[in-house]
């Protein structure tokens, strides 16, 4: 796994031979749901070959994965797989780490399997299978699996099995399921997929014994999806029922809260609220659902929820969760005048902190998992665009560029000066000792963005996301194979050669919403079109070797938040395509203070290339100005008459900030 970058180029382009071997397709087409009207290519049919998303796979193939095998793997780091060891009879001792990271262990498997289908690197299957016969002993014989649950009652005799309302045995699981079922599709192999399925069949028969107020004690629901995709995978229909069930029973109990999504049924929801993970992947699950069954009550909810989020709830990042601690005055479903605490959790409409912004890395790529969903569901781009801005902005901000540092939290603003403590680090570090789980979800998520990038239907090839890459694939029998070139995010052109395309097919191609302007040529004369839901469709008359070229201007844009939005009030942010920038101290003079700052919206900005750790960032260079120097020893003080300042700084990419000196930085800066 300590390989150099052009062995992995070789590898996405499978020239390498000796430890590579021709990969079978998958084995399910995950997107073939009756009411979905995008459908998602096999994992592996997109390769990576040049440009932002090659790179931060190589690193992810070199750096990522090994660096989170070796701390998953390492008892004197996180225990996770020393725990499975115990649990299976094989070690002696008790559990030790969250209770949640044997799902952080499963998604690690699915990051290595999502690897082995663009590279078919036998080494990463090898990894896989050295684990997969103690996980399968780890579990009872009926079918229930939890490390922590197992060893416990082992050592104290006590049955403790979901009688926790912090459990997270079916958040474990759920992560099983979707590692199991993308093992499966991969590579053929159903070793790990008997035993997501054992799981499953254990968790239908207990959902469908047990009450509402005992179904409830499972918190970030990751088995919402990940029942889903084992009914896609199996097409048994009980793992659709136990789906259906499961959001049914959301809501049908006497202490419901906010913080769980559970005060009143989901079905008579209309506002996002409570812990940002659990809402996020709850959304996802939801929307799973209603690609697989006609339901508009669940369908207009998710509606209602996502436009709530995109107005009010959401940071320019593309974050979720404002608070790290909060209180809902809503109370409970048992006593409506309670206010109860609620934690990482959305605030009211326009809470949107900066400094004390939490936006967990998890709720950030929940955001992603929704939007890819609803895209799919509904065909529209406005949800790939959310996508796109948190993938490129709060959630890449979640790791370090060369692959082996993470972030719990990611604030919109750090400063030196703050005088308390708060609890997750802002720096960057290798394990996130409390709870990392963010370290594996982010991993997963680069390891799988290829799988985003195209969809297909009966008509059509849809582009999604832009970079250097080959769609390789079939779609109901037929070949579908496109060239992409492009040096996105950093340049707004990208170029798409027909190598194979059915009769009468389509390409829509993704026009961001934030682009103005866009042209599009084919072979080099431009040509008028039409947008679709988002989508410029191209329908008339494409044929092999065919280029249609897409150009979008990537101008510096000046945003500004709602006035209600009171900590951006009368502050400017900036970006550039899809990315956020943001201001750091190592890139304004040394006697300068970030926070004394000012923007000028009129001000040009011009796009500079640097290399930090080795990646190429685009910064961009630009002024800005200050009229007061003085260090502040008060809580007011009056307004400088002083004569503003030009002062030479550079822009960094939000989710590059950190990476070298450590220290101040803000997204959002005063306009001058």
């Amino acid at each position: 796994m300590k390989a150099k970058n052009s062995l992995f180029i070789l590898a996405l382009s499978g020239l390498l031979t000796g430890q590579l071997h021709a990969q079978e397709k998958a084995i399910t087409n995950t997107g073939e749901s009756p009411f979905a009207i995008q459908n998602a290519v096999n994992m592996g049919d997109v390769s990576w070959t040049k440009g932002f998303w090659a790179e931060r796979t190589s690193v992810c193939y070199e750096r990522m994965v090994p660096h989170l095998w070796d701390v998953y793997t390492s008892a004197e780091i996180s225990h996770a797989y020393r725990n499975f060891e115990i649990a299976a009879g094989l070690a002696e001792g008790e559990h030790k780490g969250p209770s949640f990271h044997d799902g952080d262990f499963y998604k690690t498997l699915e990051a290595v399997c999502a690897l082995y289908a663009q590279t078919k690197d036998e080494r990463l299957l090898q990894m896989i299978d050295e684990v997969t016969p103690v996980i399968a002993k780890s579990q009872r014989e009926d079918g229930y699996i939890y490390t922590k649950a197992t060893i416990d009652q082992r050592n104290s005799g006590e049955n403790i099995e979901f009688q926790d309302r912090l459990s997270f045995e079916a958040y474990n699981i759920g992560h099983l399921m979707t590692a199991g079922c993308i093992h499966y599709r991969v590579t053929g192999n159903r070793n790990l997929l008997k035993i997501a399925i054992k799981a499953a069949d254990y968790l239908y028969g207990f959902y469908k014994k047990s009450n509402p107020t005992l179904a409830r004690n499972a918190i970030c629901p990751s088995h919402y999806m990940g029942t889903i995709e084992l009914y896609r995978t199996t097409k048994d229909p009980k793992y659709l029922e136990l789906a259906q069930h499961l959001i049914d029973i959301k809501g049908e109990i006497e202490d419901g809260t906010d913080d769980n999504q559970d005060r009143i049924p989901f079905r008579q929801q209309n506002k996002a609220m409570g812990h940002a993970v659990r809402a996020s992947y709850l959304y996802a699950g939801v929307t799973d659902l209603v690609t697989e069954i006609q339901d508009t009550t669940l369908s207009n909810r998710l509606f209602a929820i996502w436009d709530d989020v995109v107005k009010h709830k959401m940071y320019i990042t593309g974050g979720l969760g404002s608070l790290y601690d909060g209180t809902s005055p809503d109370g409970t479903s048992y006593n409506p005048t309670d206010v109860q605490k609620i934690h990482q959790a959305f605030g009211r409409d326009y809470q949107l902190p900066n400094l004390t912004a939490h936006n967990e890395t998890c709720a950030n790529i929940g955001n992603m998992l929704w939007n890819w969903r609803m895209a799919a569901f509904t065909g529209d781009a406005k949800y790939i665009d959310v996508l796109e801005l948190a993938l490129y902005n709060s959630v890449l901000s979640g790791i370090s560029l060369d692959g082996d540092k993470f972030l719990y939290t990611n604030p919109l603003s750090y400063s030196s000066n703050l005088p308390f403590q708060q609890r997750w680090s802002k720096k960057r570090v290798p394990y996130i000792s409390l709870s990392n789980c963010c370290p594996p979800n982010v991993v997963r998520t680069i390891a799988e963005v290829s799988s985003y990038a195209y969809s297909v239907s009966d008509d059509a090839v849809w582009v999604n996301l832009f970079g250097g890459n080959v769609l390789d694939t079939e779609y109901k029998g037929q070949k579908i194979k496109i060239t992409q070139e492009s040096n996105y995010p950093w340049d707004g052109d990208a170029s798409f050669v027909m190598e194979e395309l059915p009769t009468n097919y389509a390409l829509k191609v993704r026009i961001p919403g934030w682009a103005e302007g866009a042209e599009i040529t084919k072979n080099n004369e431009k040509i008028a079109f039409q947008t679709e839901n988002g989508y410029a469709v191209l329908s008339s008359g494409l044929k092999k070797g065919d280029r249609i070229t897409l150009h979008l201007p990537m101008n510096v844009t000046f945003m500004e938040a709602n006035p209600l939005v009171e900590e951006a009030r009368n502050q400017v942010a900036v970006m550039r395509g899809p990315v956020v920038y943001c201001l750091e101290k190592a890139d304004v003079p040394e006697n300068a203070d970030v926070f004394d700052l000012k923007i000028n919206a009129s001000s040009s900005f011009e796009p500079v290339v640097e290399s930090v750790l080795g990646q190429p960032i685009v910064f961009l260079q630009g002024n800005a100005y200050t009229d007061n120097t003085e260090k502040w020893n008060a809580l007011y003080r009056k307004v400088s008459a002083d004569e503003q300042e030009a002062v030479s700084v550079r822009l960094v990419p939000y989710f590059a900030w950190g990476n070298r000196t450590f220290g101040d930085m803000a997204v959002w800066l005063p306009r001058k």
